[in-house]
């Protein structure tokens, strides 16, 4: 005979209050695991795992598609003036990526919180997240961007940046900072929506701005778009496939305002639409005073993941600073474009990590370890049979996508050997994109910082350090020599060495995040 469990959930919302919720759950001896632990509230409310898999999962991936097409599109134009300006754009493309991992660590700390609390029935701690997940990324959003505009000059100097690169990078890095605090709201935002359940209000979203930015930065940067490779000869034949009709040539000025504009259109929609109310989670004036409460658990989840993602920036920020050791001008550049193309194979992997991620949280908060295991796995296959296609593309027809993507001499003799590489890592990559970000939003985030700063340091740097033959120079003249293995055994170029470092990594990477799978314990995590 059916009986009954009455749980008394007491919630603190941010005037000090309590507000008691009863929730009755009809348990039957003969119900199953999927029945017991449905998600009760927010969109995920009573669907199938697969039917929740695909509503997170599809928009999120045109989502993050438009999302890349933002710096891909800018990358592409600066290939289309020079090669100067291309290592600008890659240069400055990192401390935009900085950026994003101030809104995306307090938006990892909102997505537990939110997607926990939804789980639960607990919309007054969820709305509570949102308020103060708005107020801090909008504050600190603000303040990094007088920091990058203060010391422009400084970071373009970092990576060796001369003559025209080092003014086009300045430039860039000023006009784009005007759209930082946009940009951190909008993305903060954009994982609140997530915690809730929804995916296509941000992929809405997302559409809008690479429109804006596509027009803007197109108009504005007097670049064709065109189709290039090389002939017999090593020559560059270029075939214009659509003229620029604007007639305006700002160049590397224009593509900063194409950027900059969206991102605080961006912004100024997801404020909106929270505002609005998305499935019961809504941006509420009261909420957006201080309440320390809500602060403390935030960061509690934040600030691991915030220290673990820029632990993994300045890892690859290092990275460039080596490719900027190679003595070969346009090698950042070459280096960039082979990030940005690659950036596409990676989409449907995070697509699945935020399924895994919003899944694993509702779950664990409904009170399903077993639920929250299963939806990873799923997660996984998907992401890696998809992945597993991009890596036949960057072995089969690399030139072809590289003479799409740059019409620069330089990366299309380099950029195809670096895609090529890549090819062969595409399924273990895809398995720990998915495992991390399942880990993140179960609220592992501690462990997940400790792996990632184990496997970026210990593992990654070296190995492209070593990989690529480069000689460090240090302060006072000296130098550290390098064996360069991979140099005398194979004649391998530096650059294509230091990307085999790379991967190679992720094959080891993948290997400590699936122990930490098996382990469980990010299935016991307090949030």
């Amino acid at each position: 005979m059916p009986r009954k469990v009455e749980e008394l959930e007491l919630q603190e919302t941010d005037l000090g209050q309590t507000a008691v919720s009863v929730t009755e759950i009809d348990r039957s001896a003969d119900c199953g695991e999927d029945e017991r632990h449905r998600i009760r509230s927010g969109r995920l409310a009573g669907l199938t795992m697969w039917q929740a898999i695909f509503v997170l999962s599809w928009p999120v991936l045109v989502e993050s598609f438009l999302n890349a097409c933002v710096g891909l599109v800018d990358t592409m134009l600066a290939a289309g003036i020079s090669e100067g300006a291309t290592d600008a754009i890659g240069v400055a493309s990192y401390f935009n990526w900085f950026v994003s991992l101030i809104a995306v660590a307090l938006g990892v700390g909102a997505t537990a919180m939110v997607s926990r609390s939804m789980g639960r029935g607990r919309i007054a701690v969820a709305n509570a997240a949102v308020g103060q997940v708005f107020m801090l990324s909008l504050v600190l959003g603000t303040v990094v961007a007088v920091l990058i505009a203060v010391a422009a000059p400084f970071i373009a100097g970092l990576l060796q940046l001369e003559g025209d690169g080092l003014q086009h990078a300045v430039t860039y890095l000023r006009i784009a900072a005007i759209g930082i605090p946009g940009l951190t709201v909008l993305f903060s935002g954009i994982n609140c929506c997530r915690g809730a359940g929804d995916s296509v209000r941000p992929m809405v979203t997302m559409i809008i701005i690479n429109i804006i930015n596509i027009a803007i930065s197109f108009s504005l940067s007097g670049v064709d778009l065109a189709m290039t490779s090389l002939n017999a000869a090593g020559e560059a034949e270029r075939r214009v496939l659509f003229e620029n009709p604007v007639g305006l040539d700002y160049g590397v000025s224009g593509i900063a305002v194409g950027t900059c504009v969206a991102w605080l259109i961006g912004g100024c929609i997801m404020t909106i639409l929270l505002a609005r109310g998305v499935h019961g989670l809504k941006l509420k004036r009261r909420r957006l005073r201080p309440h320390w409460l809500t602060i403390r658990r935030l960061v509690r989840v934040a600030a691991p993941n915030f220290v673990e993602t820029f632990g993994m920036w300045f890892g690859n920020f290092v990275v460039l600073m080596l490719v900027g050791q190679l003595a070969s001008s346009g090698l950042i550049g070459a280096h960039v474009v082979a990030v940005r193309i690659e950036a596409f194979s990676f989409l449907p992997g995070f697509a699945m990590a935020t399924a895994a991620a919003t899944l694993a949280g509702q779950y664990l908060g409904a009170g399903s370890a077993t639920l929250a295991r299963r939806a990873v796995i799923r997660c996984a296959i998907v992401a890696t049979s998809i992945m597993f296609l991009f890596g036949l593309a960057f072995l089969t027809i690399p030139e072809a996508i590289v003479g799409v993507f740059s019409q620069q001499p330089l990366h299309l003799e380099q950029t195809p050997q670096l895609l090529f590489i890549c090819g062969f890592i595409q399924i273990p990559f895809a398995l720990v994109i998915v495992m991390r970000g399942a880990m993140r939003g179960a609220g592992d985030t501690r462990v997940v910082m400790m792996l990632t700063w184990l496997s970026t340091y210990v593992i990654r740097l070296p190995m492209a350090w070593l990989f690529s033959g480069v000689e460090v120079a240090l302060p006072g003249g000296l130098v550290i020599p390098n064996p360069a293995p991979m140099q005398h055994w194979f004649d391998l170029n530096p650059l294509a060495g230091l990307w085999m470092g790379m991967c190679a990594e992720l094959a080891i990477r993948f290997l400590i995040f699936f122990a930490r799978f098996l382990h469980g314990g990010w299935t016991r995590q307090r949030v």
